[in-house]
């Protein structure tokens, strides 16, 4: 995986008589994240690391007036790595957004979003801030900071890239206020299912040896019924399988790990099997006569919830033979 390496793209830069009273060095135990490197003329002032925890990406503008003030986000959860750095001042919000784009592209991540000022990312920055960072709305304060990002001018970005069996989500968002930039550079490891991708092959022998199969490589957002992108593959194997056995019924299956309220639970697992076949019908031209779709909530795990690893487990879609 090629690193996302930012350079100073101006040579010669005035220096001001009012410099931010930055650090010479980094903080004890901190260090810059293996695939992204640093601005130059970064210092780091925060870092701090959560093994697990859920992290929800804006991907739009914050809106005003309105109980939703980001539309458009994607929830993650896995390991988060918080840092924040400072530079000074003459490295611009957008000169240094401009460094992390260029970085991004050329190392093949994908932009996921982008936005720069006012008039692309909303009101004002410190309504932005107050949504994303503060107490309110996303509440990700929580993973603590050095200073506050909320400045007057501001850029944000959101890439990703994969990395082994984990998509790398990285989170920049850049401001200035009177004597300093903040970058404040959130990644998120999500870890994929160790299970292989789902074929014809494995559902028949599961089919014909206990008379249900998991529909391993299907995938949603997190606490949500919407199926990624890194599903499509998946999908059209089940679809081939069903297409090559029209001759016989099967249900879809819905499971949860015990997180949370049964009920919403319940209603989630069968949300998602009713993605499942409504995909397979609309998109992959599965006979409708071939399915039904139900949601069991956590009723039957495969393993012990006590662990992130066994909830991840329970948290399946199956097939099962009518």
């Amino acid at each position: 995986m090629k690193k996302a390496t930012v350079i100073l793209v101006i040579v010669a830069l005035m220096f001001s008589t009012n410099l931010f009273a930055q650090r010479i060095t980094d903080i004890d135990g901190s260090k810059d994240y293996p695939l992204v490197s640093r601005y130059n003329a970064s210092i780091i002032e925060f870092y701090k690391g959560f093994e697990w925890d859920s992290y929800k990406i804006p991907i739009c503008k914050v809106k005003q007036f309105s109980d939703n003030h980001f539309p458009k986000t994607m929830d993650i959860e896995g390991k988060i790595i918080r840092i924040q750095y400072s530079t000074k001042p003459e490295n611009t919000p957008i000169l240094i957004f401009k460094n992390y784009k260029e970085a991004f592209i050329k190392a093949g991540y994908r932009i996921l979003f982008e936005g720069k000022n006012d008039e692309e990312l909303g009101n004002n920055p410190h309504e932005f801030c107050w949504y994303f960072y503060g107490e309110d709305g996303l509440n990700l304060k929580r993973f603590g900071m050095a200073y506050d990002p909320a400045g007057t001018k501001h850029a944000y970005i959101v890439a990703k890239t994969k990395n082994n069996n984990k998509n790398i989500y990285v989170v920049v968002y850049i401001s200035n206020f009177s004597n300093a930039t903040i970058i404040t550079q959130d990644i998120i490891e999500e870890t994929l299912p160790e299970i292989g991708l789902v074929t014809a092959k494995n559902i028949d022998k599961g089919i014909i040896s206990v008379g249900h199969a998991v529909l391993s490589g299907i995938l949603f957002e997190t606490g949500k019924s919407n199926i990624k992108p890194e599903s499509n593959e998946a999908l059209k194997n089940i679809a081939d399988y069903l297409k090559n056995h029209s001759d016989k019924k099967y249900v879809i299956v819905g499971h949860t790990d015990n997180v949370g309220d049964f009920n919403s639970n319940m209603t989630l697992s069968e949300k998602r099997a009713k993605t499942v076949m409504n995909e397979l019908i609309t998109k992959y031209e599965v006979n409708a006569e071939q399915l039904k779709a139900y949601g069991v909530a956590n009723l039957s795990p495969v393993t012990s919830n006590s662990t992130e690893k066994g909830k991840a487990k329970n948290r399946r879609v199956e097939i099962v033979e009518q």
